[in-house]
């Protein structure tokens, strides 16, 4: 395979501070007819989503969207390291080349192992067991107005973590702030 890079992280899901080490990937959703993709950068140190996208096509441009939305929200410092699996898309130059000029480190999971990105595939199970299997969407407005809903106002605000004492990501940020 080309353009891997090391695996940084080494399943060290903690992070003292914000905005050093995020975690990324892309999961399917199942809307009527069609897949519609979600990509989502959390924050290992509050465990908020800070960036995501959604799309029908599973391309770069749809990470790198999702990875936008984190560098203009967060505005980290150079060296945070960023964290995927070795999926093709995570592999193209555009978006290795955006990271990197935004001040990012790829950091990727060893092959096939899922366990290196265990926070991330974690809020994916989440994110299906209380929304997504619980709905039944007829399009891909109504999935994407639920997605929102769910990233930006429950999980990221409301829905509290035992790995953050029982309170959201958002509390916990203000509580380290």
């Amino acid at each position: 395979m080309t353009n891997v890079a090391d695996n940084l992280l080494r399943r060290d899901f903690q992070s003292d501070t914000a905005n050093r080490k995020w975690v990324t990937d892309i999961t399917y959703i199942w809307v009527k007819k069609q897949w519609l993709y979600l990509a989502t950068v959390l924050d290992l140190h509050s465990r908020r989503i800070v960036g995501w996208s959604l799309d029908t096509t599973m391309t770069e441009v749809l990470i790198t969207n999702a990875l936008k939305m984190a560098f203009k929200s967060r505005r980290p410092p150079k060296g945070l390291i960023v964290h995927s699996d070795r999926g093709v898309q995570y592999r193209a130059y555009k978006y290795q080349d955006f990271m990197r000029k935004h001040g990012g480190v790829p950091s990727m999971s060893r092959q096939g192992n899922c366990w290196d990105n265990a926070v991330m595939e974690s809020f994916f199970s989440r994110l299906k067991v209380e929304l997504i299997y619980a709905e039944d969407y007829q399009s891909l407005d109504e999935a994407r107005v639920g997605i929102f809903e769910y990233i930006e106002v429950f999980y990221n605000r409301k829905r509290r973590h035992s790995a953050l004492g029982y309170v959201s990501p958002v509390e916990y940020e203000q509580m380290a702030s």
